[in-house]
């Protein structure tokens, strides 16, 4: 007979009696779902489950809820909030996925589910929807305008460039830049680029740069990878970041073919890594052949704009000179116009015509009858001599008879003086 064992609950229970198999081994009902939850982990090892998602909740504590369901069956799922930080984007109801995870039992509910680790939908589409919120949230507030676009500086003296000091974009950066110029200096502030608290360190960096006011223009980026890798450079903290960096921004974030957010946000996109240290220093050489062409360029059209000169001045001088010539013309016309009006009221000419001026012995004209004195000695010029004269009876004209006008006046009336 089998001995048996008391229990202060109620009767006694034999001692190889397993757990539960008698009222008297009865168990806690919290031991019988942590049984169960060790069997099913221990019976599933974690696997990818194909579904569609419905009534997807995510609660406030950052857990998200949903089913997973085909045409015959469907299980609830849970992805924890540390698992669904890792996640780009929540998923849609309706939406086909692809879910690691393993079976389990949540102990305080009984509750039969499937505890997601990683999510994927269709082809791209959490990806593609994260992005899409972001770019349209960023676009919303107006930093994707571009309008808001600063240029660079064409000979910056100093660059900042945040990127991983182990990377080969660094690297590449440093190469590029001191093989087109050796005066500007590069400060590398190095930062995490992927994984587990890339973006905040990439804010950080960001942060410092700005702070720093030191620098003419900022480079960021990181070489190729996957979409993962490259997953930190589409996060919205660290887009805003950017676009709020004081001085202006290149952004240079894997290949040419990969566009982040912070490429759609820095006032300058780079294909690479390169591309952006040759965006953002001159090449010493293609300066100075620049500045040869222009100075090449500049002697030219000095040389164009004093031909034209040259040549204006010579229509000018012609200009000038037939101008002169017509006015010396005019101007000789009219002196000898003016001339032949005075020829034509001189003295001479009216003496020529047959008249004669009588003046005193003084000089002065005797214009009128009663300028003379009887007995008065005069003068009287003529055409080609002077006869001295005595005056005798004098009179006034008769009446009918115009009086001459009176051009020989040429002195005042000794009489009036």
């Amino acid at each position: 007979m089998a001995s048996r064992r008391t229990s202060g609950f109620g009767p006694s229970v034999p001692a190889d009696a397993s757990p539960g198999s008698a009222p008297e081994s009865a168990i806690a009902v919290h031991t019988l779902t942590t049984a169960a939850r060790d069997l099913i982990e221990g019976a599933f090892p974690a696997l990818w489950v194909r579904g569609e998602v419905s009534n997807f909740k995510a609660h406030r504590n950052g857990h998200w809820y949903f089913s997973l369901k085909d045409a015959d069956a469907q299980i609830n799922c849970v992805i924890w909030s540390s698992a669904a930080r890792r996640m780009p984007a929540p998923p849609d109801d309706g939406m086909q996925v692809l879910a690691l995870g393993q079976m389990t039992v949540w102990p305080v509910r009984g509750d039969l589910q499937f505890s997601v680790r990683a999510l994927e939908a269709a082809g791209d589409g959490l990806w593609r929807k994260a992005l899409e919120q972001t770019r349209l949230r960023l676009e919303r507030d107006g930093l994707l305008d571009p309008a808001r676009k600063r240029p660079l500086p064409a000979f910056p003296r100093r660059i900042a460039v945040i990127t991983s000091p182990d990377g080969a974009a660094m690297h590449d950066i440093i190469t590029v830049a001191r093989g087109r110029s050796a005066d500007v200096e590069l400060v590398i502030v190095p930062a995490k680029v992927q994984g587990e608290g890339a973006p905040e360190s990439l804010v950080a960096a960001i942060g410092q740069v700005g702070r720093w006011r030191d620098a003419d223009l900022l480079i960021i980026g990181r070489g190729g990878g996957s979409r993962e890798d490259l997953w930190a450079f589409n996060d919205e903290r660290v887009a805003r970041a950017l676009a709020g960096c004081p001085i202006p921004t290149i952004s240079a974030v894997g290949h040419e073919v990969d566009v982040s957010i912070c490429d759609l946000v820095a006032d300058v996109r780079a294909a690479t890594p390169s591309a952006a240290a040759e965006v953002a220093v001159p090449s010493r050489r293609e300066v100075i052949a620049r500045v040869e062409a222009l100075g090449k360029r500049l002697a030219a059209a000095a040389r164009r704009r004093e031909d034209r000169a040259v040549a204006s001045l010579g229509q000018v001088q012609k200009r000038l000179g037939l101008a002169a010539q017509r006015l010396v013309e005019r101007r000789r016309s009219r002196i000898e116009l003016l001339a032949g009006q005075l020829q034509a009221l001189s003295p001479l000419s009216t003496l020529a015509r047959g008249f004669a001026v009588a003046r005193t012995p003084g000089g002065a004209t005797l214009s009128s009858w009663n300028h003379f004195a009887p007995g008065a000695p005069f003068d009287l010029w003529l055409r080609d001599g002077i006869v001295s004269a005595t005056a005798g009876d004098r009179r006034p004209l008769p009446e009918g008879i115009r009086p001459v006008p009176a051009v020989m006046d040429e002195t005042p009336n000794p009489d009036r003086a």
